[in-house]
């Protein structure tokens, strides 16, 4: 979703970026958030800390979710600085908060939606960009509802979680990117 939310901004945004400068963006961003928490992933299953890619307890979510916090900390630290895409590096920093708020939440045993989080969040940063750009993008905010329907209703099928448990993905997800807006809408 974090990547996702990045080649929206770039597709959407009216200022002008040299394309050599969101190739860059896009790629590095990709390599560290997607390839290296693949990466992380396959470490910490060999090495025994968690047994599955589902995460099923919540003892088994702390330290992917730290990993994840460093990942969005070196992102935050050398790839989107608030000069260049001030709209992106509050994106990433919403994201930092609901990781965070993820992490406490495992270390006192309740474990809300990642999955969730991730949309959520990604369609809050939508909303956002809509009306800061004044740009119509409805069936863009459809689509990811009927993702977020999509997902949720997946994960209970699944019987991954909880409705509580998505509710509280939901609202770990959305809430840290609408009061961010504050800062550079």
């Amino acid at each position: 979703m974090p990547l996702l939310g990045v080649v929206f901004y770039f597709s959407k945004s009216p200022r002008y970026i040299p394309i050599e400068i969101i190739q860059a963006k896009v790629v590095s961003l990709f390599i560290l958030t997607v390839i290296l928490p693949i990466l992380l992933y396959y470490l910490l299953k060999t090495i025994g800390v968690v047994k599955t890619i589902n995460l099923e307890t919540t003892k088994e979510r702390i330290y992917p979710l730290i990993l994840n916090g460093i990942v969005l900390l070196i992102v935050l630290q050398r790839i989107l600085t608030p000069t260049q895409a001030i709209e992106l590096y509050f994106f990433f920093v919403g994201i930092l908060i609901s990781n965070m708020a993820c992490l406490l939440l495992a270390i006192i045993k309740f474990k809300a939606s990642i999955h969730m989080i991730a949309v959520s969040g990604a369609l809050m940063f939508f909303i956002a960009l809509s009306i800061h750009f004044s740009i119509n993008i409805n069936g863009t905010l459809a689509l990811m509802c009927i993702i977020m329907g999509g997902v949720a209703t997946s994960r209970l099928h699944l019987k991954a979680h909880t409705y509580k448990e998505l509710i509280m993905g939901v609202f770990i997800g959305a809430f840290p990117q609408l009061i961010l807006v504050n800062y550079w809408l």
